[in-house]
């Protein structure tokens, strides 16, 4: 029984968490999803690529259930999976974050928290896994992801929150104010310490 509530209740912080970084697209144009925003090369679109292919090789090659397409090259030295190429379109890289889901959803559903698993691209001893460890990684990997996406956006427009409904309209007056309030306080507390 515990087994199924857990199984439950990770299965929806990830869809919740899946749905979230999506939305941080929303009305972006192909530019501004894709551009590098720090001096990293962090960019949106390619979050989403990321936590994609992340989530296609896990809930595929861990347990033995293949993907049904080819998947994209991964961890490469150029960090290709965290940028999108000139070929690849926005609703291109969205499709197949949602065709992710189908394939990861239908593992979850049909294995059980205990299911064994080895993640090839683990150290031994630590390649042999299970579900339960599995579902805890992606979810922390999609929600650490997301977490980044929310200050890219930021950046961008100004736009904040984790779903349209919890969004409020930007009020540049008082974000002005409150960011001169925390300045401040640091500024005093630089001085205080040197």
């Amino acid at each position: 029984m515990i087994d199924e509530f857990a199984k439950d209740n990770l299965h929806g912080r990830l869809r919740r968490d899946r749905e979230a970084l999506l939305w941080k697209l929303d009305g972006l144009s192909e530019y501004d999803a894709r551009r590098p925003l720090t001096v990293t090369g962090s960019n949106l679109l390619g979050l989403v690529k990321h936590v994609a292919g992340v989530e296609a090789r896990y809930f595929a090659e861990v347990f033995d259930r293949p993907f049904p397409e080819p998947l994209p090259r991964w961890q490469d030295n150029d960090g290709g999976d965290l940028w999108a190429t000139a070929g690849e379109t926005c609703d291109q890289i969205i499709d197949f974050y949602r065709h992710t889901w189908k394939h990861s959803d239908a593992t979850m559903r049909e294995l059980p928290l205990d299911a064994q698993g080895h993640v090839p691209w683990w150290p031994e001893p630590h390649s042999s896994t299970n579900l339960f460890a599995v579902m805890v990684h992606v979810l922390g990997e999609t929600n650490r992801h997301a977490g980044h996406a929310d200050i890219l956006r930021e950046g961008i427009d100004g736009r904040t929150g984790m779903r349209p409904e919890h969004e409020v309209e930007i009020d540049e007056e008082a974000r002005a104010a409150y960011y001169a309030k925390i300045e401040q306080v640091a500024r005093s507390a630089a001085s205080a310490g040197a």
